[in-house]
Parts: structure tokens; C-alpha cells; sequence
């Protein structure tokens, strides 16, 4: 039964993949840096164009457009500083930009890809 509705799930675009998580510090990439991006440039034409380059990026785990200050965020995972300096270099390859600014993760305190579903319990299927 547990099965049926997980294969439901899937079917009806609930669940979008399963996935394994990998310890991050055992596989060589323990340094998590933040990037906000802010360009002048707005068009669709070049928002195509530099998403299809930061997607490319296997560094980047997220890509967020935002409101306020910052025009993107991105979330980058690194092997360490020398890394992220390579990362850089290729971010500012990809477009115009007017600027890059990086922090560094000193330590992650939560981390989950659990959705809060309590909150909304009452709408999901049974």
C-alpha cells in the first residue's frame, strides 16, 4: 500500500525525484559560498542567456532571481578557496555583470530538503 501511493505521488507531480544525499566533506566539497549577483541589465534576452550559463556551473546547487538589493543569489559548493577563485573567474565569463559578492558559510546549522508539510497537511491527498 505504502508503495501504491508513492508511485500515485509521483504520478500526480507530488514527489518530483527521489534522491541520495552525499556527504558533502567526505567527497572533496566542503566549502558552501553564497554569491549575490547584481547586473544592470533586466532584458529577457539576457536573463536567458546568463541562466543558461550559471545553470551550467556544476558548482551551483542554487539559483534564485530576488527582490530587493541583490538581483541573484547563488549557492555554490567548493573544494576551498583556490576553488571558489576558479568559480569566479567563470561566473564573471558569463555575462556583464555590475556586481559579485561572496560569503563564505563558516558553519551550517540546519540543512533539510524536508518541506514543512504540517502546515498544509490538510491539502495533500491521502
Amino acid at each position: 500500500p505504502c508503495w501504491k501511493r508513492v508511485k500515485r505521488l509521483e504520478e500526480e507531480g507530488y514527489i518530483e525525484s527521489r534522491v541520495t544525499i552525499v556527504n558533502r566533506q567526505k567527497v572533496g566539497l566542503p566549502v558552501t559560498v553564497f554569491v549575490s549577483v547584481r547586473t544592470a541589465e533586466h532584458d529577457e534576452k539576457w536573463l536567458e542567456r546568463f541562466a543558461a550559463a550559471v545553470v551550467a556551473l556544476p558548482e551551483v546547487l542554487e539559483f534564485h532571481r530576488m527582490s530587493g538589493d541583490v538581483d541573484y543569489l547563488l549557492k555554490v559548493a567548493t573544494t576551498d578557496i583556490a576553488g571558489y577563485d576558479r568559480f569566479y573567474k567563470k561566473l564573471i565569463k558569463t555575462a556583464q555583470l555590475s556586481g559579485v559578492s561572496s560569503a563564505f558559510s563558516m558553519e551550517q546549522i540546519k540543512c533539510t530538503t524536508a518541506l514543512p508539510l504540517e502546515l498544509i497537511a490538510h491539502g495533500l491527498p491521502a
